[in-house]
C-alpha cells in the first residue's frame, strides 16, 4: 500500500476538524485545497483543477487560490452556503524541522462573517440557535459584527419558533436536528439557503465568564442552554476572544406583537413579495437614516412593534419634537452624517482586524457626539433629553486615538506611516536616522554624477538587492576601476554598489525595520486599549442609532404628512381618512383615496368587504394592518386622525400561494393559515382574510367561510377585515350583530364603468371579474363569449330562483304566513358593460358623495304589493307556482278542485321530492342549468 507523503498526512490529520468545511491550506503564498474539496471549490469557483503527487497511485485532485486574494473566494463560497476553514502556518519555516507546522486558525460560516464586503450595511447576519428542554424551546441569535445577542423561550410550539426565527432572518442556524429540520422546511426555494449545524457542544463556564456571574444567574435554565450552545459554537469556529459580546439582550415574546413569517411577507415590511427587494416596502419608505446602525434599528423595530404603551409614547414624543422642529431636525440629521457605523467598527477592533484606517473613523465618529449629545439635551423633548444623557462621549478614547494614528495611515497595519510624529520617542530618533540617511543617499548621487561626469547615473532601491547605483552600458567605460562592485546585469545597464553605499544601506533598512515592528506595536497596544473600552462604545452605538430612528420617523412623516396616533388600552380602532403608506408614495401623477375605518366593540368589529376585482379591497385592508404596525414601533401614521389600541398579533391571508414542494395546495395553505388564526387570535387580535374561501367549489368554500366569520364573531371576538366574492354572505349583516357590510364603490354611467376606490356601506352585487379580464388585455372574442356565457348562467340561475321562491310562497301560504323574498337572486341584475368601450375612471378620484355609489352596493328585499305586480297571484288570492319548463299553462287551484280525485303517480312524486330537496343557494349556475335540463327530460317521459 502506498504511504501518503508527510505533507498530505498532516493536511489529512487537519481536515478531520472541519470535516463539513472547505479546508484553504497554507503552501507558501497560496491556499491550496485537495481531494472532494478540491473538487467542490474548482467547481463554485469555476478555477483551474489539477493534480499533486501524494504519495498514492494516483495523483490527489488540487486546486488553489492566492493568499492576498482569498477573502474573495471565501465569500463566494459563504454565499453559496458552504462553510471554510482556515489552515495557516504558525512557525518560521526557516526554523522548522520537518513539516511546518500547521493550524486551523479559524472556521468562516455565513453565520459567522466579519469583513464589511460581505455584509449587507444595514443589515444584520445573524446565526442562531435553537434548542428544546423541559417543554421549553429556547432562541439565541447572534450578530457576530455588531456584538448583538438577543435570547428568549417560550413552551414548545412549532409556529412561534418559525415565526420567532423569521424575525432575524439568519443565514445560518445551529442546536436540535428536530428543530433545525423544521427550520428547513420553511425555506422557500428561491430564497437564500439556510445552513443548519446540528450542534450539543456546550461550554456553560466560558460564557459564564463572558458576560459575568450576575448576568448569567438571571436567565432561565432553558435560556441558558441555548447561550452555552451557541458560545461554543463561536469559540470553536473563531478560535479568539468574542470581546464585541458583552451583555445578552433578554425579552419576553408577550413584549412585543407577534407577526407569523406570512403576516410580514404579506404586507410586505422589510422586502416586497414580488421582487423580494426593499424599495417598495414599508422599510424602505421609512428609512430615512443617516447611519449603518440607525437603519439596523430601524429594521429591528420594524420586525417587533412594542406592546407598552409607556415605551411607544416615549418615542412618539421624541418624533413629535423633531416633526414640529424643522432646524432641530436638520441639526441632528448634520451631526449624524458624520458618524460611522460604530457597532461594526467595535466588532473589527474585538475581532483583532481593525486597522489605522477604522481607527480614524472611530476618532472622527466619536468627535461629533459632544455636538449631538448637547443638540438632544436642549431638545425641548424629554425623550431625546435622556437619550442624550446617558451617552457617554468616550473623549478619552477620541483624544487617544487622535495622538497617535496620522490623519491618512495605510491600509496594511505592517507597513509603517500609521503612527503620529511625537507619540513616542524612540520613533522619532529612528524616522530621523531614516530621514538622514536618505538624504545622504540623495547627496551620494550628485556627488557619483560629478566625479564620473555621467549625466544619467542614479541611485536606486528595490527589496530584494537594496541600494545600487546604475549606470548604461554606453558610459561604463567612463568609471573609474577598483571602486564599483558589480550587483546586477540588465539588458542596457549595470547595477554597482560602493563600501560606502553598502554602510548607509544597513543603518537605513535596520531603522525602516524598526520602525516598522514598533509602529506595529505601538498600534496593538492602542487597539487593545480600545477594546477594553468596547461596553462603552457598545451602548453609544445603541443611543446614536435610538437617535438616528428618530429623525427618520420625523423626517418620513413631515414628508408624507402623517399625523401623531392616539394609542389607548381600550378594544377600538377608528381611523379618519387612512392611507396606505407605500401605495401613497408610489402613485405617480395621482391621489390616494382615503378611506375611514372603524371597528369597535360596541358597534361593528368586523366589516364583510364586497366588491370588485382591482377596486382596492386588499390594499385598504393592508394599510389598517400598517397603521397599527405604525403607531406601535412609535410612528406617525398616514391618516387625518387615528385612535389605535396595542394589538398582540395581526394575522393575515392575503393572495394566492401554494406549497408544492411541502405537497400542500392553494386551498390547503389557506386553510392551515386559518386554522393558526383561530387557534392563536385573543380579543385584541387583528385578522385580515382576503377572498376568504376560494380555491373549492362555490357551496363549500361559501359554507366555510360563513363558518370562519361566525367563529370568529361569536368565540374570538377580535377585530376583523374579510373580504369575499361570495355577495350571498351579505345575509349574515341580519344574524350577527357587530357584523357590517361595506363594498367599494363602482360608478356605472351608461357603457362606462369606474372604480371608485372608496370604502361605502352596503354589499356589492358583482365583482367585475369580466370587466378586468378585458382590462388584461384577453382577446375580445374571448371577452364577449364569457358575456354571453354569463347572460345565461344569470338567466338560468334566476329561473331556479323564481322556481324556488314558488314553492316557499305555497308552502307558507297554505300555513297562514307572509312570503318575503330572501335570496340573493332576487336581486336586481346589475346592467353588464358593453364589451366595446369600458372606461377605468377611478385614478385622480380622491372623493365620492354617497349619491355617486354604486346602486348595487345596497339592495332591499323585494315584496309583491299585488297580484297584477307580482304575477304570482290569481283573483282568490291564490299563490301559483310558475312552470320553469314553460310547455303548458297550469290549471288553478279551483279547478283542481273542481276534478275527480286520482290516483297519485309514484314516478311523480319522486319527481316532485327530489325538486323539493333541491338546494338552489348552493349550486352553481353551471349545476343549476344542469339540474333544470334532466328534470325537463324527466318530466317528458311522464
Amino acid at each position: 500500500m502506498a504511504k501518503l507523503t508527510p505533507m498530505m498526512e498532516q493536511y489529512l490529520k487537519i481536515k478531520e476538524e472541519a470535516k463539513d468545511a472547505i479546508l484553504f491550506f497554507r503552501l507558501g503564498d497560496f491556499y491550496e485545497i485537495f481531494f472532494d474539496d478540491a473538487l467542490t471549490a474548482s467547481r463554485e469557483l469555476e478555477i483551474t483543477l489539477t493534480g499533486r503527487n501524494a504519495g498514492m497511485e494516483e495523483r490527489a485532485p488540487m486546486c488553489g487560490v492566492p493568499y492576498h486574494s482569498a477573502e474573495g473566494y471565501v465569500q463566494r463560497l459563504i454565499e453559496k452556503g458552504y462553510k471554510v476553514a482556515i489552515c495557516e502556518q504558525v512557525e518560521d519555516p526557516a526554523t522548522a524541522k520537518g513539516v511546518v507546522r500547521r493550524e486551523i486558525i479559524r472556521v468562516v460560516t455565513p453565520g459567522t462573517l466579519m469583513e464589511s464586503r460581505a455584509l449587507g450595511e444595514k443589515s444584520n447576519n445573524y446565526l442562531v440557535c435553537v434548542t428544546s428542554s423541559g417543554g421549553m424551546t429556547a432562541v439565541a441569535a447572534c450578530d457576530l459584527s455588531t456584538g448583538d445577542l438577543h435570547v428568549t423561550s417560550a413552551p414548545d410550539n412549532e409556529e412561534w419558533l418559525k415565526g420567532e426565527v423569521g424575525v432575524y432572518q439568519p443565514s445560518e442556524a445551529i442546536g436540535d436536528a428536530p428543530l433545525l429540520k423544521l427550520l428547513e422546511s420553511q425555506v422557500a426555494p428561491m430564497e437564500r439557503r439556510l445552513v443548519c449545524t446540528p450542534w450539543d457542544k456546550s461550554k456553560e463556564d466560558g460564557a459564564r465568564e463572558q458576560f459575568g456571574e450576575a448576568a448569567w444567574a438571571r436567565l432561565d435554565e432553558e435560556r441558558r442552554g441555548c447561550i452555552a450552545r451557541l458560545f461554543a459554537y463561536l469559540a470553536e469556529t473563531q478560535k479568539r476572544a468574542l470581546g464585541q459580546l458583552t451583555k445578552i439582550s433578554v425579552y419576553e415574546p408577550n413584549h412585543y406583537m407577534i407577526l407569523d413569517p406570512f403576516t410580514r411577507r404579506n404586507l410586505e415590511l422589510t422586502e416586497t413579495v414580488r421582487e423580494r427587494s426593499k424599495k417598495g416596502s414599508l422599510l424602505w419608505l421609512l428609512d430615512r437614516t443617516k447611519t449603518s446602525m440607525g437603519a439596523r434599528t430601524l429594521r429591528r423595530w420594524i420586525d417587533k412593534p412594542l406592546l407598552q404603551r409607556s415605551a411607544i409614547e416615549e418615542r412618539l414624543e421624541a418624533v413629535e419634537s423633531l416633526h414640529r422642529d424643522l432646524i432641530l431636525r436638520g441639526d441632528v440629521q448634520e451631526a449624524l452624517k458624520e458618524i460611522y457605523d460604530l457597532e461594526r467598527l467595535v466588532g473589527r477592533v474585538a475581532f483583532g482586524s481593525a486597522n489605522g484606517r477604522d481607527m480614524v473613523a472611530l476618532r472622527d465618529s466619536l468627535v461629533q457626539i459632544p455636538g449631538l449629545k448637547d443638540i438632544c439635551l436642549n431638545s425641548g423633548s424629554q425623550t431625546l433629553a435622556s437619550t442624550a444623557g446617558r451617552m457617554d462621549e468616550c473623549a478619552d478614547l477620541a483624544e487617544a486615538i487622535a495622538a497617535a494614528v496620522t490623519d491618512e495611515p495605510p491600509v496594511s497595519v505592517r507597513d509603517g506611516g500609521l503612527i503620529r510624529k511625537g507619540y513616542h520617542e524612540h520613533l522619532d530618533q529612528l524616522r530621523e536616522a531614516s530621514v538622514n540617511g536618505k538624504r545622504w543617499i540623495a547627496e551620494l548621487e550628485a556627488e557619483e554624477r560629478r566625479v564620473t561626469g555621467i549625466r544619467s547615473l542614479k541611485v536606486g532601491y528595490n527589496k530584494v538587492f537594496g541600494y545600487y547605483i546604475e549606470v548604461t552600458r554606453a558610459n561604463l567605460a567612463q568609471l573609474p576601476e577598483g571602486r564599483y562592485e558589480r550587483k546586477q546585469t540588465l539588458a542596457n545597464a549595470e547595477r554597482y554598489i560602493t563600501p560606502e553605499l553598502k554602510e548607509k544601506e544597513s543603518l537605513i533598512l535596520e531603522a525602516e525595520e524598526k520602525m516598522a515592528d514598533l509602529e506595529y506595536g505601538l498600534f496593538l497596544e492602542l487597539r487593545e486599549k480600545v477594546a477594553e473600552r468596547i461596553p462603552r462604545l457598545k451602548a453609544l452605538a445603541e443611543r446614536v442609532a435610538e437617535i438616528d430612528v428618530y429623525q427618520a420617523f420625523a423626517e418620513a412623516s413631515a414628508e408624507k404628512a402623517f399625523v401623531r396616533p392616539q394609542l389607548h388600552d381600550g378594544y377600538d380602532l377608528i381611523v379618519e381618512n387612512g392611507r396606505h403608506p407605500v401605495v401613497e408614495a408610489v402613485m405617480e401623477g395621482g391621489s390616494f383615496v382615503a378611506n375611514a375605518t372603524d371597528l369597535a366593540q360596541d358597534g361593528a368589529n368586523i366589516m364583510l368587504i364586497t366588491g370588485p376585482n382591482m377596486a382596492g379591497k386588499s390594499t385598504y385592508m393592508r394599510q389598517v394592518a400598517l397603521i397599527s404596525i405604525m403607531a406601535q414601533i412609535g410612528c406617525f401614521v398616514p391618516a387625518d386622525r387615528a385612535s389605535v389600541p396595542l394589538l398582540d398579533r395581526i394575522f393575515t391571508r392575503i393572495g394566492a400561494a401554494d406549497d408544492l414542494v411541502g405537497g400542500q395546495s392553494t386551498f390547503m395553505v389557506e386553510m392551515a393559515d386559518i386554522q393558526v388564526m383561530t387557534q392563536q387570535a385573543t380579543k385584541d387580535s387583528l385578522i385580515i382574510i382576503d377572498e376568504l374561501g376560494r380555491g373549492t367549489s362555490t357551496s363549500e368554500g361559501m359554507a366555510i367561510a360563513q363558518a370562519v366569520i361566525e367563529h370568529v364573531h361569536e368565540s374570538i371576538g377580535c377585530k376583523a377585515l374579510v373580504s369575499t366574492h361570495f355577495h350571498e354572505l351579505a345575509h349574515l349583516e341580519e344574524s350577527l350583530p357587530r357584523l357590517r357590510n361595506y363594498c367599494m364603490a363602482v360608478r356605472e354611467s351608461g357603457d362606462k364603468v369606474a372604480f371608485l376606490r372608496k370604502l361605502v356601506a352596503g354589499a356589492a352585487s358583482t365583482s367585475y371579474g369580466i370587466y378586468c379580464a378585458r382590462l388584461a388585455g384577453l382577446p375580445g372574442s374571448i371577452i364577449d363569449r364569457a358575456y354571453g356565457l354569463l347572460q345565461g348562467f344569470e338567466q338560468a340561475a334566476t329561473e331556479v330562483a323564481v322556481g324556488g321562491i314558488g314553492s316557499a310562497a305555497a308552502s307558507a301560504g297554505q300555513g297562514g304566513g307572509t312570503v318575503r323574498a330572501s335570496s340573493a337572486y332576487e336581486q336586481a341584475q346589475p346592467v353588464r358593460p358593453n364589451p366595446g368601450f369600458v372606461e377605468d375612471a377611478a385614478r385622480g378620484t380622491d372623493e365620492v358623495r354617497e349619491s355617486e355609489a354604486s346602486p348595487w352596493a345596497e339592495h332591499a328585499p323585494v315584496e309583491p304589493e299585488s297580484a297584477q305586480e307580482s304575477g304570482e297571484r290569481n283573483v282568490s288570492g291564490e299563490v301559483v307556482q310558475l312552470s320553469i319548463f314553460g310547455d303548458e299553462e297550469r290549471p288553478s287551484r279551483s279547478a283542481q278542485v273542481a276534478q275527480a280525485p286520482a290516483k297519485e303517480d309514484p314516478k311523480v312524486k319522486k319527481m316532485l321530492q327530489r325538486v323539493k330537496e333541491i338546494d338552489v343557494m348552493n349550486m352553481t349556475p353551471l349545476q343549476a342549468m344542469q339540474m333544470l335540463n334532466e328534470l325537463k327530460l324527466e318530466a317528458q317521459r311522464l
